[in-house]
């Protein structure tokens, strides 16, 4: 039996998530459970105005009161620190999510919550989750199972499958994060990609921290990054990959299947 528990590399999960992690199991357990843990808890609250694979012809907003298509303005002043803001009557509305023009969604099986923002050329399939203050920016890619957690980022030319990114995690810049986990203040750089799917027949088998043999009992897994863990430019995982907290990767690195302890660098 393996040693390995998700408590290893996330230290702190957001209460809407408790069910999804259940105490002492192995992370891929967790991508296991995703697909049908979204499908029994969403609840989808996009506006009557979004039409499946259409893009959005006008920006809406989503305040506590309800989805307004007008009576609001967006500004991105120097004091906003170049994010849109949206403003009604005058005042700032913090707690609003505001879809711009442009972006496509696949169908309404998207929950929202508060202080989003998704903007222009973004593309978000679902049944998905996105949580307050949230970003997804211009060119993003979100595929279908996929959690986006709190003031989490899914950057621009981003794409994301299957995949889970907890508190402040961040993919900012041309990535691939597919059957995944991104922990607490994991922070991406511009090209890395987690690479998910085994060419070879059979699941991936990694060694664990005791030596042991581990079966994942996946064909597809990503990498699972631990709370803090960064990533150079252009670097890549290979399916399998478990990293412990605050390690980091170099840029142009490619790194191994397996398990790496807490505090580990890879160049």
């Amino acid at each position: 039996m393996t040693t390995l528990s998700w408590q290893d590399f996330f230290k702190k999960i957001p209460g809407s998530l408790g069910g999804l992690f259940i105490q002492g199991e192995p992370p891929w357990h967790i991508l296991d459970s995703l697909k049908n843990f979204i499908r029994s808890t969403i609840q989808p609250n996009l506006p009557d105005e979004i039409k499946p694979g259409i893009p959005l012809s006008e920006p809406v907003v989503l305040l506590p009161g309800g989805w307004l298509s007008e009576g609001f303005e967006t500004v991105c002043y120097d004091d906003t620190g170049g994010r849109l803001q949206v403003w009604v009557e005058g005042e700032p509305e913090p707690d609003a999510t505001l879809i711009c023009a442009g972006a496509t969604f696949t169908d309404y099986r998207i929950q929202f919550g508060k202080g989003i923002v998704v903007e222009s050329g973004a593309m978000i399939k679902g049944p998905s989750i996105i949580l307050d203050d949230a970003q997804i920016r211009q060119a993003a890619y979100i595929r279908e199972d996929c959690i986006v957690g709190p003031r989490a980022v899914v950057g621009h030319a981003t794409e994301i499958k299957h995949s889970i990114f907890l508190e402040d995690a961040k993919a900012g810049h041309f990535a691939y994060v597919g059957d995944s986990i991104l922990g607490n203040g994991v922070n991406l750089g511009a090209g890395t990609k987690l690479a998910n799917l085994k060419f070879a027949p059979g699941t991936v088998k990694i060694t664990g921290p005791g030596g042991e043999k581990v079966d994942t009992g996946r064909r597809k897994i990503g990498a699972i990054l631990g709370d803090n863990v960064q990533s150079g430019c252009n670097s890549v995982t290979n399916p399998g990959v478990f990293l412990g907290i605050s390690s980091m990767i170099a840029p142009n690195s490619t790194v191994m299947p397996g398990y790496y302890p807490a505090k580990t660098i890879i160049r």
